[in-house]
C-alpha cells in the first residue's frame, strides 16, 4: 500500500499554504541505490523519527509492507511529508525495481522535482536510463545524488561522465567528494568553497572547514567549470561573467535554480547515506534548486463540455482539479484514492465530479497517515497531497473537479504486462474471495491484470515480471485469506501484421423483422514507428469516410469491433497490436443498419486481414545487463548467446569486474538467476527490463503455436 507519512502539526494547520514554501519531490534510482536509505536520513534530520531505521535489518519507516522487509525491496511508492528550513517537503520514495516501474511512473506524473540517487560504484545502471526517460517524459527537474562514494571503487567523476554519456544529460557538479571508496571523509562544497565533515557517526555534529590545501586546486578547477556552467544559462551572469566581474552566491544558486527548473542543467551532489554523510546538504539543496508549485507551468486539461484546452493555475482561488494516481486497499480503513491537487481546494462533505466517468461523488473523510496512524483533515489545498476515504467509482488517472467548472487531466499511462501465470483456487470457498482479491489488487495496480480462460477454466494474471507476481500472489495469500495454486510462468506473447491488406466486409443478416446489414473497406498495415504514440490499445483508426458513405454514429461502433477483435489473434489467440487501420469506404441502409451491425462488420473485417496480412508473433525482448568478475566474462556471453542474446555493450566497471549489456528474449531467461550463479560462482548479479516487442523467429513462433501457450 502507498505509506503517508506527514508532520502532526501540518496535518492539523488549515491555513493557506506558502506554496512559494512546497516541494513536491519524488526520489527515483536504479534497485539498490540507496533511495530508502536516503528518505530514512531525512526523516531523521527533519525530526520526523528519532531513530534511524536500516533497511538491511527490515526496520526502513517507508518499507513496513511484510513483503518489503522480508526482500529488502521497496515495492510500493511511499510519500513523505516532513519541514526543512520552514519549507514543507513532500517527498516520495518510489521503487528501484523494474517490476514495479507503474509506481515510478505515477508518482512522476504528480511530481514537480526528483531526486536522482546513482550508485558512486556502478554509475549509470538499466533501471537509472529507464526512470530518467521517464522524468523526461513528464519534463520533471531533477538533482542528481551520487550516493555511496564510501565503497571501495566509488568514483565521482566516472559516475558524472556515464550521466553525460547513457542519458546525454547536461550534470553540473555542485559538490566533489573529499576522498573516495575508504578515504571517504567529507564533502567539498563548490557554491560555498568549503569542506564539510561530521563529528559524529549519526551526521549530526556537521563541521565546516576551509578546503585543505591537497584538494584546493581541484576544487578551484571546478568551481571554474560550475560558474560556466551555470552562467551560460542566464543572460546577464554571462556579461558579468565575461567582464570578469564578481558573480554573487546569490546570483549562482538564482540562475541553478531558473536553470533546473527549465531542465537545462541537472545539479550534481555526493555523500553516503548509510553513513550519514551529506544528506543534510541535500536537503539545503532540494530547498534552495527545485521547484515549487509555483514554478511550474498551470496544469492542462480539456473541458469536457466544449472539448478545448483549458489551464487551471496553482491557486485556492481557481475551481478544484485533482488527479488521483494511486488506489489503496488498507485493512483498517478500506479503499482509499491519494490525489494531487493541482488548483482550488478539496473540502469534507462536498460533492465533486469524476470527469473521467461522469461520475459524482461525495468527499467523506480525507485522511493522511503517520505510518500506522491517521489524521482527518478537513481539507487538502492547491499543491498537496492527501487522500479520499470511501470513493467507489474513481480509479488511477480520474480526475475529479468542481462540477460547475469540470475538466480532464491528462491520464496516466502504463506498459502492458509481459508475463503471465495460471492460478487455480484450492476450494469453493477460496475461488469467492480470490476474485475480490484479484479485483481489489488490480484496482491498486494498473500493470497488474486478471483474465478468464474460458476454454483452460484458469483465471490468467499477468504482469511486469516474476518477482512482480511472486509479490501479488503473495498479498493474495496473506491479505485475503486465499489458498491457490499457482502455475509456471509464461511468457506474454502478442502477434501483429506485417504487410497490408485492403479488407472489403459486409455483415448481412436477415431474421423475421428487420435484418442486420453493414458494409466497410477498411485498409490495414503495420502501424509505423512513429505513430506509435497516437495508438489506443495497439490501434490506430483513421476515419478517412469521404460523402457520407458511413453515418458518423456507425463510425465508432466499427473501431471498437476492430479493438475487440483485437483481444484474440489468428496464430495463436494473443492481443493483436501495432495495427493502422483506415477506414475508407462503405455502405449501409436506411432501416437495417445498426450500431451493433458495424461493430460487428468491423471485428470481422480485423479477423479476415489479419489471416491476410501475413501474421507474425511478437515476443517481449529484455535489456540485459550482467555485472561478472574479468574471468567469467567469456562464460557469460557465451550463455546469453546461447539464449539467443544479443550483445551490445561491454565495459569495465572496476575492481575486476565487467558490465555486459545484451537484449535477450523473456522466454529464454526463466530461471536465469540460478544459471548465473553457477557460472561465475555466485560472483555474478544481473538486472532485466523490458525493452520492445521484436518479432519471433519461425522456429519460435512455430513452437508457441503448436504448445497452444
Amino acid at each position: 500500500m502507498l505509506k503517508v507519512f506527514i508532520n502532526p502539526i501540518m496535518a492539523k494547520n488549515n491555513q493557506q499554504l506558502d506554496l512559494n514554501r512546497v516541494r513536491n519531490i519524488g526520489i527515483i534510482a536504479h534497485i539498490d541505490a540507496g533511495k530508502t536509505t536516503t528518505t530514512e536520513r531525512v526523516l531523521y534530520y527533519t525530526g520526523m523519527v528519532h531513530r534511524i531505521g536500516e533497511v538491511h535489518d527490515g526496520a526502513a519507516t517507508t518499507d513496513y509492507m511484510e513483503q518489503e522487509r522480508e526482500r529488502g525491496i521497496t515495492i510500493t511508492a511511499a510519500a513523505v511529508t516532513a519541514s526543512w528550513r520552514g519549507h514543507q517537503v513532500n517527498i516520495i520514495d518510489t521503487p528501484g525495481h523494474v517490476d514495479f516501474t507503474a509506481e515510478v511512473q505515477r508518482s512522476l506524473r504528480v511530481l514537480d522535482g526528483g531526486i536522482v540517487v546513482f550508485d558512486g560504484v556502478a554509475g549509470v545502471e538499466p533501471q537509472s536510463e529507464t526512470v530518467w526517460r521517464q522524468a523526461n517524459d513528464y519534463h520533471v527537474p531533477r538533482i542528481c545524488f551520487i550516493n555511496k562514494m564510501d565503497r571501495t571503487g566509488a568514483n565521482f567523476q566516472r559516475a558524472i561522465d556515464m550521466i553525460v554519456e547513457r542519458l546525454n544529460a547536461n550534470p553540473v557538479a555542485i559538490q566533489m567528494p573529499y576522498g573516495e571508496g575508504e578515504n571517504f571523509n567529507g564533502i567539498i562544497d563548490l557554491i560555498d568553497m568549503e569542506l564539510i565533515t561530521y563529528g559524529d557517526d549519526l551526521g549530526t555534529a556537521i563541521e565546516r572547514h576551509p578546503i585543505p590545501e591537497s584538494h584546493r586546486e581541484q576544487a578551484e578547477t571546478m568551481y571554474a567549470e560550475m560558474v560556466e556552467k551555470i552562467v551560460e544559462n542566464d543572460d546577464y551572469l554571462t556579461e558579468k561573467y565575461l567582464m570578469e566581474e564578481e558573480i554573487t552566491k546569490e546570483e549562482l544558486i538564482g540562475a541553478l535554480r531558473a536553470a533546473t527548473i527549465a531542465n537545462k542543467v541537472q545539479p550534481v551532489l555526493c555523500g553516503s547515506a548509510l553513513k550519514n554523510k551529506g544528506v543534510q546538504v541535500l536537503l539545503d539543496r532540494v530547498v534552495d534548486l527545485l521547484p515549487s508549485p509555483l514554478d511550474v507551468p498551470p496544469v492542462e486539461g480539456i473541458d469536457p463540455r466544449k472539448d478545448k484546452t483549458v489551464l487551471r493555475a496553482p491557486s485556492n482561488d481557481d475551481p478544484l482539479a485533482a488527479l488521483v494516481f494511486k488506489i489503496v486497499t488498507d485493512p483498517y480503513v478500506g479503499r482509499l484514492a491519494f490525489f494531487r491537487v493541482y488548483s482550488g481546494v478539496m473540502k469534507t462533505g462536498t460533492m465533486v465530479l469524476n470527469t473521467s466517468t461522469g461520475k459524482k461523488e461525495r468527499v467523506g473523510r480525507i485522511v493522511r497517515m503517520f505510518a500506522d496512524r491517521r489524521e482527518d483533515v478537513e481539507e487538502v489545498q492547491a499543491g498537496d497531497i492527501a487522500a479520499i476515504l470511501g470513493l467507489k467509482e474513481t480509479f488511477t488517472g480520474d480526475t475529479l473537479a468542481d462540477p460547475q467548472h469540470p475538466i480532464v487531466l491528462e491520464n496516466i499511462t502504463f506498459p502492458d504486462p509481459v508475463i503471465e501465470v495460471a492460478v487455480e483456487p484450492n476450494t469453493k470457498a477460496d475461488q469467492d474471495k480470490m476474485g475480490l482479491a484479484l479485483r481489489r489488487l488490480a484496482e491498486e495496480d494498473p500493470t497488474f491484470k486478471v483474465e478468464v480462460d474460458d476454454k483452460l477454466g484458469q483465471t490468467i494474471i499477468r504482469g511486469m515480471g516474476e518477482l512482480h507476481l511472486e509479490v501479488l500472489i503473495d498479498r493474495m495469500t496473506r491479505e485475503f485469506g486465499v489458498a491457490a495454486r499457482v502455475g509456471e510462468p509464461r511468457v506474454a506473447y502478442r502477434e501483429t501484421i506485417t504487410k497490408s491488406h485492403r479488407q472489403d466486409t459486409t455483415f448481412k443478416r436477415q431474421t423475421g423483422g428487420s435484418g442486420q446489414y453493414a458494409r466497410v473497406v477498411i485498409e490495414f498495415e503495420p502501424l509505423p514507428e512513429e505513430e506509435r504514440d497516437e495508438a489506443v490499445d495497439g490501434l490506430l483508426f483513421v476515419d478517412a469516410i469521404r460523402g457520407g458513405a458511413i453515418p458518423k454514429e456507425y463510425i465508432k461502433p466499427t473501431m471498437n469491433g476492430i479493438l475487440e477483435a483485437m483481444q484474440g489473434g489468428v496464430l495463436a489467440g494473443y492481443p493483436v497490436v501495432d495495427i493502422k487501420a483506415t477506414l475508407v469506404d462503405g455502405a449501409f441502409h436506411e432501416v437495417d443498419s445498426s450500431e451493433i451491425a458495424f461493430k460487428i462488420a468491423g471485428s470481422m473485417a480485423l479477423k479476415e486481414a489479419v489471416s491476410k496480412a501475413k501474421p507474425a508473433l511478437l515476443e517481449p525482448m529484455m535489456k540485459v545487463e550482467v555485472v561478472v568478475p574479468d574471468d567469467y566474462t567469456g562464460a557469460v556471453v557465451g550463455d546469453l548467446s546461447s539464449r539467443r542474446g544479443t550483445v551490445t555493450g561491454m565495459e569495465p566497471r572496476g575492481l575486476g569486474t565487467t558490465s555486459i549489456r545484451a537484449s535477450v528474449p523473456l522466454g529464454n531467461m526463466f530461471g536465469y538467476a540460478t544459471a548465473l550463479r553457477n557460472i561465475t560462482q555466485g560472483r555474478g548479479n544481473f538486472t532485466m527490463e523490458f525493452d520492445q516487442y521484436s518479432i519471433a523467429p519461425p522456429s519460435v513462433a512455430d513452437e508457441v503455436i503448436k504448445s497452444g501457450r
